[in-house]
């Protein structure tokens, strides 16, 4: 089985190496999510992201390629999908206005983006496929360029949390005591809404929808039964992810299975296995 996978290393190495990169930093920032007991919004900004490849889609077949190459290139959906991504984070991290509560902000962006994004490609050539592969796992198609990127990214969320992580605690725990502090916290909230959004907006059209919704919950969950605080969530949670990683692209490698397919499972049969053992010692 190991012989099998470093076989594959020359071919598919890019794809493993930019599998555990997303997983890492999205492990990471999902403590936040998990913490502030935000789950959901995962979702809602995964199908905003979602709904931006699929109206980027719509503009390149309206369009055409005369003159206009780059509304059909990965560039713009890239943009797209990193845009909306990052609308809905925002909108999704404000506390509920009026009568409205953040649940329901977050249902109705989540709705809106499933919606519309099957809509708009329901006309285009072999958009609901492509659709389709967003919301399952395309992450056999990643290259150099995603492994740099999340690289970039990843070591950018380890340098923030190092330097601000007092400070992103307090507001995940308790915003009310983060603003008698001083803290500006609707601009540390807007920044952090904004490198979320940025992050799953790059990793959608890289893996997928399931593969960057499940390492952004499920590492971060299982960390959460095994540590009494939030702080050592940060170091649990991407081992978690980076072991699972690991050890589904070795399995699916061997079986030939989907490798993101494969994570997410291996990521939920361990939080049941968590859950029940909880259980069991109760």
């Amino acid at each position: 089985m190991i012989d099998s996978f470093f076989s594959s290393w020359e071919l598919f190495h890019n794809v493993y190496l930019a599998g555990w990169l997303i997983g890492l930093v999205l492990s990471l920032l999902g403590v936040l999510v998990v913490a502030k007991d935000q789950i959901f919004i995962g979702a809602a900004v995964s199908q905003a992201s979602g709904l931006g490849v699929a109206l980027a889609m719509w503009v390149g077949a309206s369009v055409g390629a005369s003159h206009h190459d780059w509304v059909q290139s990965e560039w713009f959906l890239s943009a797209m999908a990193v845009t909306f991504s990052i609308a809905a984070a925002v909108i999704t991290s404000q506390t509920g206005r009026g009568r409205e509560s953040q649940e329901a902000i977050t249902g109705w962006v989540f709705l809106t983006a499933s919606s519309f994004s099957i809509l708009i490609v329901s006309k285009t050539p072999h958009g609901l496929d492509e659709i389709q592969r967003l919301v399952s796992s395309s992450i056999i198609g990643a290259t150099a360029t995603d492994v740099w990127t999340f690289a970039a990214l990843a070591a950018t969320t380890v340098v923030a949390l190092v330097f601000a992580n007092r400070r992103l605690l307090l507001l995940t725990v308790d915003q009310a005591m983060a603003a008698a502090t001083g803290m500006r916290t609707g601009l540390w909230s807007a920044a952090y809404a904004c490198w979320l959004g940025l992050t799953i907006g790059l990793a959608i059209p890289v893996s997928g929808m399931l593969y960057a919704f499940g390492f952004l919950v499920l590492p971060a969950l299982i960390a959460k039964h095994w540590c009494r605080e939030v702080r050592p969530m940060f170091v649990i949670s991407p081992l978690i992810a980076l072991v699972s990683g690991l050890f589904a692209f070795v399995f699916a490698n061997h079986y030939d299975f989907p490798p993101g397919q494969m994570a997410v499972a291996l990521l939920v049969s361990l939080l049941a296995a968590t859950w029940l053992s909880r259980l069991v010692r109760r």
